[in-house]
């Protein structure tokens, strides 16, 4: 079995200046980083031969709004010869840039553009940082919690000017008569034509 613990203490040891917390849970190991020690980091994760984190899993964000470093910025890298994980977090305020990791794994590439569209997360020295979930005109960053579940602006064909149009968006709430039935036990006796119980009971039909 992999000691995750002990690969925590080697990192400590061989990168002091760029390890600022390690710790093991539910089989992993967490390593906490500054952003500019994680090239360092990743390059030696990558060629150390007690290491051989190959292959770069994923890049998600973390939004902690109270924080003065908002977000988090999580990475996770597999070995497969050591049949090992790790996970590295970069903590980073509102308008500090991360670098990117794109010269030591290609795949980083969509994984943090992805991270700028949908956090405003920016990378500096990526190659082609733009948004690529969203459209090049859209507005705001949709995994922020402080981001509307509606939006800013919605896009719609206009069939008299012919094109893509934006605007604010609007809803219709429509009145709704909820019967409040629990989907999961369902209806013991099914009423006909759409009535409903008189009692307050929804199963119990009198």
């Amino acid at each position: 079995m992999v000691d995750l613990a002990a690969l925590g203490q080697k990192l400590n040891e061989a990168l002091p200046d760029a390890i600022r917390a390690h710790h093991v849970a539910f089989g992993e190991l967490s390593v906490e980083t500054e952003p500019a020690s994680l090239v360092r980091l990743v390059t030696f994760l990558r060629n150390d031969p007690s290491c051989e984190f190959k292959i770069l899993v994923d890049i998600c964000g973390v939004d902690w709004p109270e924080r003065s470093k908002r977000f988090d910025v999580v990475y996770h890298l597999l070995s497969l010869t050591k049949n090992m994980r790790v996970r590295i977090k970069v903590a980073v305020a509102e308008d500090e840039p991360v670098p990117s990791i794109v010269d030591v794994y290609p795949a980083a590439n969509w994984f943090e553009r992805e991270a700028f569209d949908m956090y405003g997360v920016v990378f500096s020295d990526h190659p082609d940082l733009r948004r690529i979930l969203t459209d090049y005109g859209f507005s705001g960053y949709p995994l922020r919690k402080d981001f509307p579940l509606t939006g800013f602006v919605e896009v719609r064909y206009d069939d008299e000017l012919k094109r893509v149009v934006y605007q604010p968006v609007q809803l219709v709430q429509e009145f709704r008569d909820f019967d409040f039935m629990s989907p999961w036990e369902g209806a013991p006796h099914i009423m006909p034509d759409g009535q409903k119980p008189a009692s307050g009971n929804p199963g119990k039909t009198s």
